[in-house]
């Protein structure tokens, strides 16, 4: 293995592992880690972690010992993945993780670049933008678990972490190679071991990709990815493995707990055409809404349905409030890992989810080790193969992405009925 990387959670590691594929490295992402070393022929791990809003202490550790894992299968870089629009808290996880990971691989500076051009997410000026908007205007202000109240990506990550953060800014990025390699040596001369990096197209990115061929550890959204492969195949260090082939059959079942914008759309769009089991925050706490009855409405339907708690702020925050914002997202997630349990134990699949926070719920809840990396469905979410009794077909799409026709489109591409 040549280059090892931490996700925060289930769908950024499907997303990272997609860019690290197309890139033309032989990828698998694992869930979490294990004794075991990885499979021969493995260019690129992503280790999946579930990470992303639990405390900085328990995060650092499970990120230490992902790092440690890879290291020892021989990866010589590092990249930690978070999400590309940074979500996160006042007290977040991402600058302590990011200087543990610098300590741990004895590395005195590393890029933070969540840009992901592709769906939207463009940095200038180390400020974050979302389509036209800046990130705290997007929506993203409104998050349940890590509301983005401010966009510039030093300033927030400041909050996080011991020491202060660089920039290395647009005119610089495009300054070419040197120009890049000279900013963060200046940066680092500096004391910042943390520096920010504009990016606003997929050249920045690539740009910053062949500038960083030598750093131990790289951070951001799958997007910092982009250029890594190229170094490793001049360096004439890569062999040729095309995507892993979605070859799943049987029933299949779409399941969303995002509750962004995009989901939102999504989910309208896929219930036109499809029959669709809204789940109500206060009727899983008070128990009104079982899996049992959901098991038994998805197999009455004739059509792949949807099963989903996506709704607006609004709709949600009544039950929030009175039983609480942590306690309703867990109830969710229960719900989700049971059910799914039971569905495909019953014979489905296919299984395409909706949401960060659901996906890591759902794989953890099927027990799977490691997923082949298959075909783009939309910009950051590949299809997914994994053996849980036969082949399985998986898509997790991280709750901003794809476009609205993607559950559609997910179903068709992770197999066949």
């Amino acid at each position: 293995m040549l280059l090892g990387a931490i996700a925060d959670d289930f769908t950024g590691a499907s997303d990272l592992a997609n860019t690290l594929a197309k890139g033309g490295m032989a990828t698998t992402q694992f869930i979490g880690t294990g004794a075991d070393p990885a499979p021969s022929g493995c260019e690129a791990g992503v280790v999946a972690l579930k990470t992303r809003s639990i405390a900085a202490e328990a995060a650092v550790r499970q990120s230490l010992e992902a790092a440690r894992w890879l290291l020892a299968q021989g990866c010589e870089q590092i990249v930690f993945k978070y999400c590309s629009t940074f979500d996160s808290t006042p007290k977040g996880n991402i600058g302590p993780v990011a200087e543990a990971l610098l300590d741990v691989l004895g590395a005195d500076v590393a890029v933070v670049c969540p840009a992901f051009p592709a769906t939207g997410r463009r940095l200038f000026m180390g400020h974050l933008f979302v389509g036209d908007r800046l990130l705290n205007e997007s929506g993203m202000e409104n998050h349940p678990l890590t509301p983005m109240t401010d966009p510039d990506i030093r300033r927030w990550l400041r909050l996080q972490t011991r020491g202060e953060v660089g920039l290395v800014p647009l005119h610089t990025v495009r300054g070419g190679v040197s120009a890049i390699g000279q900013a963060f040596a200046e940066q680092q001369a500096q004391g910042r071991r943390l520096v920010v990096a504009d990016a606003v197209a997929e050249d920045d990115l690539r740009l910053l990709g062949q500038a960083l061929a030598g750093h131990r550890l790289v951070t951001g959204g799958s997007g910092i990815a982009m250029g890594l492969p190229e170094n490793f195949r001049k360096a004439g260090r890569l062999s040729r493995r095309a995507h892993a082939a979605a070859s799943a059959t049987g029933p299949a079942v779409v399941l969303c707990g995002s509750c962004s914008k995009a989901s939102q759309a999504q989910v309208a769009a896929y219930l036109a055409a499809h029959p669709g089991l809204a789940l109500d925050p206060a009727a899983l706490m008070d128990k009104t809404m079982t899996v049992d009855h959901a098991a038994d409405w998805f197999w009455r339907q004739k059509q792949v349905p949807i099963i989903y708690s996506t709704a607006d702020a609004a709709a949600v925050s009544g039950a929030q409030a009175r039983y609480g914002r942590a306690e309703v997202a867990e109830a969710i997630e229960r719900f989700f890992a049971a059910l799914v349990r039971r569905l495909v134990d019953g014979g489905v699949r296919r299984v395409v989810v909706g949401g960060g926070e659901t996906s890591g719920a759902v794989v953890e809840a099927l027990g799977v080790g490691s997923l082949q990396i298959g075909e783009e469905i939309d910009p950051g979410v590949p299809a997914l193969l994994a053996d849980r009794g036969g082949p399985l077909g998986l898509a997790l799409k991280s709750g901003n992405f794809g476009a609205n026709d993607f559950f559609e489109k997910a179903v068709q591409r992770i197999g066949t009925p």
